[in-house]
């Protein structure tokens, strides 16, 4: 939820303070009584920033980072049950990177979990649910430190798959 910008008199000057709850961001703009076209530019430019700068970014695993929007994920569809196709994402984040957390969300059953690690310096996330039975949906997500990376996260869904011709 972002909140409505707190606005500040003085004489000189006037303080905007734009928080944004979601990503623990808050941003100060100082306009200075100058001019009129001035202070149309200094607001373009803030608004500007905040879009830019203060950007969340929905996970797979429904939590949020820091980031611009931009393609990150591939979905890909095996037909291997679903506990083996976990294990074989599990083996993946572990071999390839330093995995962060493993996720189940409590609203759902115990046919969609999640994983967060770091391959090669990106984040990644990858969501595993059970269509039925011997169909599973495998999501990853990968992004660097603002964007998002369509090859890892492409990368990451082959080493699943080659995983699993291994088992």
């Amino acid at each position: 939820m972002d909140h409505a910008p707190a606005r500040l008199f003085s004489r000189n000057y006037s303080i905007f303070v734009v928080e944004n709850c979601a990503c623990n961001t808050t941003l100060i703009l100082f306009v200075l009584d100058t001019n009129m076209k001035t202070k149309i530019f200094a607001a373009l430019a803030g608004m500007g920033m905040v879009i830019i700068t203060a950007g969340c970014v929905s996970t797979v695993s429904d939590t949020h980072t820091a980031g611009i929007y931009t393609p990150d994920s591939v979905v890909g569809r095996y037909q291997r049950p679903f506990d083996d196709v976990y294990n074989a994402a599990l083996q993946v984040v572990t071999h390839d990177g330093v995995l962060i957390t493993e996720y189940m969300p409590h609203d759902t059953t115990n046919t969609v979990r999640s994983l967060e690690g770091k391959i090669n310096g990106e984040k990644v996330w990858i969501q595993v649910e059970a269509v039925d039975p011997q169909i599973t949906q495998v999501t990853v997500q990968a992004r660097s430190s603002m964007v998002g990376d369509t090859q890892e996260a492409h990368e990451v869904d082959k080493e699943i798959a080659l995983q699993l011709a291994r088992q």
